[in-house]
């Protein structure tokens, strides 16, 4: 067993158990502070299998900005014990019902699954250098593309955000 293999799975062992910490934890702060720890262990996968761009960008769009906006929207709702909906047995069963379906899908995928054959030779699959290239030249026109599509939404944020200013200054002339 070579020092990758005892990495593997001390990174395997804290992205379980903080997988398990999200679902059994009653504090929805301490769930997220789980989930992002989740995410470090799996950008440490990411690591191991030599995809250094996946791992940063895992890091910096999961465990920074899409947890710390989970962690904002938490904080704000203010959620405390008596203000939670109390759920019902029907609701209970449902959940309980679906996780046991959940439970046999990924068993029969384990049983079903065989082990892939990796190119070791090649060191350098993961490499920003060679993603690029391949994004710049394979794949240049649905790269364009996606890129107009999110300047467009950008666009359509911006002229949404200013309607609802100028309406609110409307109104406030009107109110003066």
């Amino acid at each position: 067993m070579g020092i990758y293999d005892i990495i593997f799975w001390i990174l395997s062992a804290i992205a379980v158990s903080c997988a398990l910490g999200v679902i059994l934890s009653r504090n929805p702060v301490n769930s997220v502070m789980f989930l992002i720890l989740t995410f470090f262990a799996i950008s440490g996968h990411y690591i191991l299998m030599n995809a250094q761009f996946l791992a940063i960008v895992n890091i910096i769009v999961y465990a920074g900005a899409i947890m710390v906006l989970f962690l904002f929207v938490i904080m704000l709702m203010n959620l405390n014990a008596d203000v939670e909906p109390q759920k019902g047995q029907l609701v209970q069963l449902a959940g309980v019902i679906s996780g046991g379906v959940l439970f046999l899908v990924v068993l029969a995928a384990i049983k079903t699954a065989r082990p892939m054959e990796i190119d070791q030779t090649s060191t350098e699959i993961g490499l920003i250098d060679n993603l690029g290239k391949v994004l710049f030249t394979k794949f240049v026109l649905p790269f364009e593309i996606s890129s107009v599509l999110f300047l467009s939404a950008m666009i359509g944020a911006i002229v949404i955000g200013k309607k609802e200013d100028t309406k609110q200054q409307g109104l406030q002339k009107d109110n003066n």
